[in-house]
């Protein structure tokens, strides 16, 4: 039997009515740090990487996603090395080891430990030197290889450290790729943001979350939205129940993560509020220090709202190309002005 207590809420709450209000973020959470063991389970393949000795320091933590060589660290200069970062030795700093004496290599190998590192990693399988598997041996600092070259190597930890490491988030919404758009959709509990997104989704767009959406940073000016957890590819509509819309529409309907392009906040139609009917103004909402393009649709029975939705998507696509309709109308018109007034009379000329 499924367990029931999940779904068990009155009608007006979101799924996970403690994660989120609507129409607000979370307050932002310092990420959690990767573990060595994390490291192993979740990028084994892609970092190709197996352990050789140090299993007892697997809870070691990596709290930054900086990748340190060490450099003349090996001549047993101290002020490059940071604490608790992840080392990386290729084939420069093994042959390095490998030619000198036994002093200056105990020297090289006592330095670099004394950095207190959250694991090392020997590049292109090479096979490190026996003082330097003795001395993780001795203080339970894991010791990994990997097949990969030094570059490739750092440069697929530096994504997998800076994707785990970003900062996050979690919004009451539902998200979806409309056209390639990445649009969050906002709005109290009840407005209908399940429902439109449902019509949406019928209509061959693609589904990223619902209800719950988790936000990373990614750089500077970019955010991206994915699924939370269990609720992942679920949706609730009311009166219906829990749908699985991978299941219903296929592998196509549902998306893993997208970049944040556009934030509609629906709110319920009051006639005595003016709404934009121009659309000069630009309005944002901030996320994680990132500003994204935002617009206010008003909700009332017999709008179409995915078509407003499907549309307000083109016209975004059109601005992220340079050409934006409201602009151009009203330069059209002040062109149009301009021609159709009166020509001043030259004063000089007139007696």
């Amino acid at each position: 039997m499924p367990n029931t207590e999940l779904y068990e809420r009155t009608s007006s709450e979101p799924l996970f009515a403690s994660l989120s209000t609507p129409n607000q973020s979370n307050p932002l959470k310092p990420p959690a740090p990767v573990t060595i063991l994390q490291l192993l389970a979740e990028a084994e393949d892609e970092l190709d990487l197996t352990i050789r000795v140090g299993r007892d320091g697997l809870d070691r933590e990596i709290a930054i996603p900086r990748i340190e060589k060490p450099g003349l660290a090996l001549t047993g200069y101290t002020g490059q090395l940071h604490e608790n970062r992840l080392l990386v030795l290729g084939a420069t700093e093994i042959d390095y080891l490998a030619s000198v004496g036994p002093t200056a290599r105990a020297l090289g190998v006592t330095t670099v430990m004394a950095s207190h590192p959250a694991c090392i990693v020997i590049t292109r399988g090479l096979e490190p030197p026996k003082a330097l598997v003795e001395s993780c041996e001795d203080e339970t600092v894991p010791l990994l290889s990997s097949r990969l070259s030094s570059t490739e190597f750092i440069g697929r930890v530096t994504s997998f450290l800076s994707r785990r490491l970003a900062p996050r988030t979690k919004v009451h919404g539902v998200m979806l790729d409309v056209l390639g758009i990445g649009i969050l959709i906002m709005g109290k509990s009840g407005i209908g943001k399940s429902e439109i997104a449902l019509d949406l989704i019928s209509r061959g767009h693609r589904l990223v979350a619902d209800d719950v959406v988790e936000i990373r940073w990614s750089s500077p000016n970019v955010v991206y939205g994915a699924g939370a957890g269990i609720v992942r590819h679920h949706m609730e509509i009311r009166g219906l129940g829990i749908i699985n819309i991978k299941q219903l529409f296929g592998v196509s309907a549902i998306r893993e993560t997208k970049k944040i392009e556009l934030v509609i906040e629906l709110v319920e139609w009051d006639d005595s509020v003016q709404y934009d009917r121009l659309g000069l103004d630009e309005e944002f909402y901030e996320v994680i220090d990132v500003a994204i393009a935002r617009l206010q649709l008003p909700v009332r029975p017999g709008r179409a709202m995915a078509t407003i939705i499907e549309v307000a998507a083109r016209n975004q696509l059109l601005k992220m190309q340079g050409y934006h309709a409201a602009r151009e109308f009203q330069k059209r018109i002040d062109q149009a002005i301009a021609a159709a007034s009166p020509h001043r009379y030259d004063i000089d000329r007139v007696e």
